[in-house]
């Protein structure tokens, strides 16, 4: 077994299926299937049962999973031990990104840290805010790019970049709601909030839900835990004319005639994200790569 194969299958695991977990490792999704088949065959086991749902682990895979975790925990931790040997700008730089950002925003940066330092290696993930910190507070990342800021003294950060969010609806709905400025949020009242857990992101999450709460919409249950929607999920929901979700004016995904993005009036929501990264790094290229953010932003 190699450590990719045992990656592979824990991200699998762990996202709950394929189209996640290829996402989470930027891969894609049948390079995955085929390493966990490959894992499958090499083991003589079946590990995961596939879905229109997911997947889950077997028996066997749930113990290869421990297995596994603890393999990768060990592996990562001599990898951070010889970190001290390598030079400032050597070795990985790993970066958490969340599942939405604003395209190019980080090119400048990264272009100018390949620039300063090529021996760098950037390694991405796709991680909520819980899991960035949790993974920072563990060494397994340099730098994470969270929807709130952490209040710790053990972390510095910069905010990076505001966005003010607008809704998606069914086109046909859009057009009976808007008016000259947008859309009113107390106009959504009625329809479903296609939203995410609290778990990922808790203090932005009770940000928002108070604003849209005191605008008279009542969100439901909140989404299960570890539940992630995937751009083609919220807009099959939104589609339907029954939920709208929230997305900035620059969204990355393409949307189908039947599905419009509008702003809302008095842009009430403003979604913020920081740079967030140890205090007490001393790595050069971390550094480097924090300035001409900063820069980007600024400029």
């Amino acid at each position: 077994m190699e450590l990719r194969e045992l990656r592979a299958f824990v991200a699998v695991v762990e996202e709950g299926g394929l189209s996640a977990a290829a996402r989470r490792l930027h891969m894609s999704q049948p390079a995955l299937s085929q390493t966990v088949s490959g894992l499958e065959r090499q083991l003589g086991v079946k590990l995961l049962v596939r879905g229109h749902s997911g997947a889950r682990a077997t028996e066997a895979g749930a113990t290869l999973l421990a297995e596994a975790r603890a393999v990768l925990a060990r592996h990562d931790q001599a990898v951070r031990a010889m970190a001290r040997y390598t030079g400032p700008g050597s070795g990985a730089l790993r970066i958490g990104i969340p599942l939405e950002l604003p395209p190019g925003l980080l090119d400048p940066a990264l272009a100018d840290l390949s620039e300063a330092y090529p021996d760098t290696r950037v390694q991405a993930r796709h991680l909520s805010s819980a899991e960035q910190l949790a993974a920072l507070r563990a060494g397994e990342l340099d730098v994470g790019l969270l929807r709130e800021r952490p209040s710790s003294p053990e972390f510095d950060a910069l905010l990076v970049v505001r966005e003010k969010l607008g809704v998606l609806l069914a086109t046909e709905q859009a057009a009976e709601l808007a008016g000259p400025d947008g859309i009113a949020l107390d106009a959504l009242a009625g329809l479903q909030w296609v939203g995410f857990p609290r778990a990922g992101s808790p203090a932005w999450y009770d940000e928002l839900t108070a604003i849209l709460r005191g605008h008279g919409l009542d969100l439901g249950p909140e989404p299960p835990q570890g539940q992630t929607l995937i751009a083609d999920v919220k807009r099959a929901a939104v589609a339907s004319g029954r939920a709208f979700t929230l997305a900035p004016p620059d969204w990355q995904q393409p949307l189908p005639d039947h599905v419009t993005w509008s702003p809302l009036v008095g842009q009430p929501l403003v979604r913020r994200t920081w740079a967030v990264w140890p205090a007490d790094s001393r790595r050069r290229d971390l550094g480097r790569f924090i300035a001409a953010l900063d820069r980007s932003v600024s400029g």
